[in-house]
């Protein structure tokens, strides 16, 4: 992500000296603070109260316009069922509507049974290296590295790697400083040049002599506890491979976006892994924050850094395809929902949608890599639930084409009763992510999932299909200054 903070190379070898410790420490006592307060409840901002209210207004009138157009569908419904290609869509949206359903309910019953395991005793923590790869963070690399350091965690079985992978700003500087400030307790590196995330976490990988890799990214803030709480479930299951950590929104008192986004993190990591940690199958664990077996690494190693798709290298998806490659061993991956890390978010719609490419690329390129292997005997333990959830991501990328065909047709022909079905839907379906939200955190700020669906149904429907046709391409997209 781009550096909130970016001062040239040069202002610095010139003005060091002027920079005190006082106010490097103040710097990162004012973001544990601002950590502190992510859920904090705070008055709407006039723009962002509007917002919630323009929404409303959009989800009450779309409930009138299906009320009072009962007698339109009816006769849509009807045109659509006599035509050529009609019934047989109904029938399979109808069949994967249930399905979704059906996968919903075991989701919710599977959240309700989950717990994160409690941190284990200083005695029993194994030995752990955390990898921070930056590029191009500034000084969020300092605010990242300091918050490691903090850690309650023994810090005699603590190793912290920073690698700079060919920064173009001052991140090499602000690694310096965290070094003077940390000493032995931080090891910095620098690549030569820019070679990718991939090729950072590699060569932490490498350099690490931990039981346990934690990787981190470098825009990102953990809690005190949050690596202890991390690593506890490799000490209470043997089986386990690998951890994702609780992915938070930082900047989400900045801008309307990071506000939106905060809502869905809670939901897609709350929530969805949750459900997934209950099979012991979380797809992804997330570059902000994941913790691996030393084993489960270096057995797939190779193939990682050397993963091609289409016959070009790999460089995006890195924590998805390492996640799957421990699948695939019959390691079991986990969540951990007391082991908190808060990370910035794009702030603008040009960062969020490529962001979203990204993943969405990696997440049609590992559905590829998952099918060759999720059918087989790959585990001793039930092997229901990574089909179940293969299964599902695959409905999802299998159906993309035929939903936007679908949705161009209903537009084209029936354009008001496409508009008020859409926000019908949209307040019936995110209902659950506001309630959720709500019952987790705070009401107001829960209101940002109406605000989100509607946003991303009408400026973000385009990226799966756009992914799925552009899957081959290389490049992370949001690297730059």
């Amino acid at each position: 992500m781009e550096s909130e903070t970016i001062i040239s190379e040069q202002f610095y070898s010139n003005n060091s000296s002027t920079i005190s410790k006082q106010a490097l420490n103040g710097s990162f006592f004012r973001t544990n603070e601002k950590a502190k307060q992510i859920h904090v409840k705070r008055p709407t901002s006039p723009i962002g109260l509007t917002i919630i209210i323009a929404t409303f207004l959009l989800m009450i009138a779309g409930v009138c316009s299906v009320f009072l157009l009962q007698d339109e569908f009816e006769q849509f419904h009807f045109e659509r069922i006599a035509s050529t290609w009609g019934l047989p869509f109904l029938i399979i949206t109808t069949i994967l509507f249930f399905y979704q359903t059906g996968v919903f309910l075991y989701s919710s019953y599977l959240y309700l049974r989950y717990k994160p395991i409690e941190s284990v005793s200083d005695e029993l923590l194994p030995t752990c290296t955390i990898i921070v790869p930056a590029y191009n963070e500034g000084k969020l690399v300092w605010d990242t590295l300091l918050s490691l350091a903090d850690s309650d965690y023994p810090a005699e079985k603590l190793q912290l790697l920073a690698i700079d992978d060919g920064s173009k700003d001052d991140t090499w500087y602000w690694m310096e400083q965290a070094k003077a400030k940390l000493g032995d307790r931080v090891t910095i590196f620098q690549q030569p040049k820019n070679q990718g995330k991939r090729q950072a976490l590699y060569r932490g990988f490498k350099l690490g002599t931990g039981e346990i890799f934690v990787t981190v990214d470098s825009d990102s803030i953990v809690k005190k506890d949050t690596l202890r709480n991390l690593v506890s479930p490799f000490v209470v299951n043997e089986k386990c491979g690998a951890v994702a950590g609780n992915v938070q929104v930082l900047n989400n008192k900045s801008a309307i976006l990071p506000k939106m986004l905060n809502v869905s993190f809670v939901m897609s990591f709350e929530f969805q892994r949750s459900a997934e940690s209950q099979l012991g199958s979380v797809l992804c664990t997330p570059g902000a924050l994941a913790a691996y077996k030393r084993d489960a690494v270096f057995n797939c190693l190779p193939e990682w850094i050397n993963q091609t798709f289409m016959g070009e290298p790999s460089d995006i998806g890195e924590d998805r395809a390492l996640t799957n490659m421990i699948l695939k061993q019959g390691f079991e991956v986990r969540f951990q929902r007391n082991a908190v890390v808060l990370t910035n978010v794009p702030e603008e719609y040009k960062g969020l949608y490529k962001m979203f490419i990204r993943w969405a690329r990696s997440n049609v390129r590992e559905n590829l890599m998952m099918a060759k292997y999720v059918f087989k005997d790959f585990r001793k333990e039930s092997k229901f639930g990574p089909r179940m959830l293969f299964l599902n991501q695959f409905f999802k990328i299998a159906m993309t084409y035929p939903f936007i065909l679908f949705m161009f047709y209903f537009i084209a022909v029936h354009p008001i009763l496409f508009l008020s079905s859409t926000f019908l839907g949209i307040l019936i379906f995110s209902s659950f992510s506001m309630i959720f939200y709500a019952k987790r955190y705070n009401l107001a700020e829960s209101f940002w999932a109406y605000s989100y669906s509607v946003f991303y149904t009408f400026s973000l429907f385009w990226i799966a299909p756009y992914a799925i046709a552009t899957a081959n391409k290389k490049g992370w997209l949001t690297r730059g200054l």
